[in-house]
C-alpha cells in the first residue's frame, strides 16, 4: 500500500512528465513521432521514485491523457492518441520508467552517475525504443529496419536526456537520500527451505 507520501510523490513526478509536454515538440524531416521532452520525465520518475512509484507516475499521467487531457506534447490527448504511430512509445512510457527505476534500486544508495546513465540507456532509451520501434511498424504498416531507421533520429537526444536525468537525479538523491533504498537496506532474497 502507498503511503500518503508515496501518492504525492506518484502526482507530482505525473505533473513533472506533463509540464516537459509543454516544451515544443521537434518533428525532424516530417516524422509521424516527434521528439520530445517527456521522454526524459520518463527517465526521471524511474530514476528519482524508483520502479513502483515511477511506474504509477506514468500510468497516472497517460490515464490523464486518455481521459482526454491535452498532456502530450503539442497538446494532444484522448483515447485516440493510442491509436496513432507514437503508441509504443506511449505503452513503452511505464515499462522504461519500471526498468529505470529497478536498475537504480538494484545499485542502491549512494546514487552513482555513471550507473545511473547506465541504467537510463538500459531501460529509458534501448527498452523505450524497442517498444516504440515496434508501435511505429505496426501502425505504419512498415518494417521493423525501416521503423528503426525512421527512429534512428531519437537515439542521440536520447543519450543526451540520459545523461542529463542522471546528473539531475544525482542532485535529488544527494538532497533527499531515502527515494531509494541504500544497497544493504535492500530486502533480502528469503533462502530456499529445505524439504
Amino acid at each position: 500500500m502507498l503511503s500518503s507520501r508515496d501518492l504525492s510523490l506518484v502526482a507530482i513526478f505525473a505533473g513533472v512528465i506533463a509540464a516537459l509536454g509543454l516544451v515544443p515538440a521537434v518533428s525532424p524531416f516530417g516524422g509521424a513521432v516527434p521528439i520530445t521532452a517527456q521522454s526524459m520525465g520518463i527517465m526521471l520518475a524511474g530514476a528519482i521514485l524508483g520502479a513502483r512509484r515511477g511506474a504509477l507516475s506514468v500510468l497516472l499521467f497517460l490515464a490523464l491523457v486518455a481521459i482526454g487531457l491535452p498532456l502530450l506534447s503539442g497538446g494532444r490527448g484522448g483515447l485516440g492518441v493510442f491509436a496513432g504511430p507514437s503508441v509504443g512509445y506511449l505503452v513503452g512510457f511505464p515499462v522504461a520508467a519500471f526498468l529505470v527505476g529497478l536498475l537504480t534500486e538494484r545499485v542502491g544508495r549512494p546514487y552513482r552517475v555513471h550507473l545511473g546513465v547506465m541504467a537510463n540507456i538500459l531501460g529509458g532509451v534501448l527498452a523505450l525504443n524497442v517498444l516504440g520501434i515496434i508501435g511505429m511498424a505496426a501502425v505504419l504498416g512498415v518494417s521493423l529496419v525501416k521503423a528503426t531507421t525512421l527512429a534512428a533520429v531519437f537515439m542521440p537526444g536520447d543519450v543526451v536526456k540520459a545523461v542529463l536525468t542522471a546528473v539531475v537525479a544525482a542532485g535529488v538523491h544527494a538532497a533527499y537520500p531515502g527515494l531509494i533504498p541504500a544497497r544493504r537496506e535492500q530486502p533480502a532474497t528469503p533462502d530456499r527451505v529445505s524439504a
